[in-house]
């Protein structure tokens, strides 16, 4: 295989995974997850989390720009740590005080953060803007906060228990963070492995621009997605017909369920 058709593929790959048709679904969780959660306790929570980091293509082409360029553990470390803690602490207070955020919303700023680590790698500010830019680990940790709204999204969708609530956030959380070092090391390694390689600076920069492209369409699919929610009608066809109140009902089919399981326990 020659080297421009490696790196077509590579970057065909990167743009693919952030274009599957499971963006469709991405907002749910389906029927199985919810009632594993409900028969499983915290240890499913756990793997619902690891489950949903590794699925979670928007967070995993985010986490892929921040380590591109970066070779020193040190400084991968120490950008990680700030991403982690970052949505982990929004993670665990907008879950755990039901801090609602329109899911599209907060997905289509997510997808925009793509575009803005990978606009940094290509050295953005300084080529087209003549400015410096911003401090990369502040705004690493700022974005990480927004990521962490994302996954917060996801968690309140699924039965959570009031008695053990910080306990299911938290469970959660360590499988997030499960998933994501699992992805964290598949991509070291390929990157590590890659940087040997002439072609790794033209692959480089075409992936890059590649994030910057699906960031873009992950962000017009989802105001999409915001403008069917909002304006249905507009469409042709009724809300009850979207996929938002299929999860909906979902949601409370699970706690119509959570509350039968109670009372034939307490029975």
């Amino acid at each position: 295989m020659s080297i421009p058709t490696r790196v077509f593929f590579y970057l065909a790959s990167i743009m693919l995974l952030a274009t599957l048709p499971s963006f469709v679904f991405a907002h749910g969780m389906s029927e199985a997850e919810k009632q594993i959660i409900i028969e499983g306790g915290n240890l499913s929570y756990i793997r619902i989390g690891a489950t949903h980091m590794l699925s979670g293509y928007d967070h995993l082409l985010f986490v892929l720009g921040i380590v591109f360029y970066l070779t020193k553990f040190r400084d991968i470390v120490k950008y990680i740590t700030a991403f982690t803690l970052g949505h982990s602490v929004t993670l665990i207070l907008a879950t755990f005080n039901a801090v609602q955020v329109n899911y599209f919303l907060i997905d289509a700023f997510i997808a925009l953060s793509v575009c803005y680590i990978a606009f940094i790698n290509l050295d953005g500010f300084k080529k087209y803007l003549n400015m410096a830019p911003p401090n990369m680990l502040l705004m690493i940790t700022i974005l990480g906060l927004v990521h962490g709204l994302g996954l917060s999204t996801r968690l309140q969708q699924l039965p959570l228990s009031e008695d053990e609530l910080l306990m299911n956030i938290i469970s959660f959380n360590v499988g997030i963070e499960a998933g994501q070092i699992t992805a964290l090391a598949a991509m070291l390694l390929l990157l590590s492995q890659w940087r040997k390689r002439e072609s790794f600076k033209p692959f480089s920069i075409l992936s890059n621009y590649g994030l910057i492209f699906s960031g873009l369409c992950l962000f017009l699919l989802q105001m999409h997605g915001y403008s069917h929610l909002s304006d249905p009608d507009a469409f042709g066809f009724s809300a009850d017909n979207h996929i938002h109140d299929h999860i909906r009902i979902d949601a409370e089919r699970a706690a119509t369920i959570l509350k039968e399981n109670t009372h034939d326990s307490l029975d």
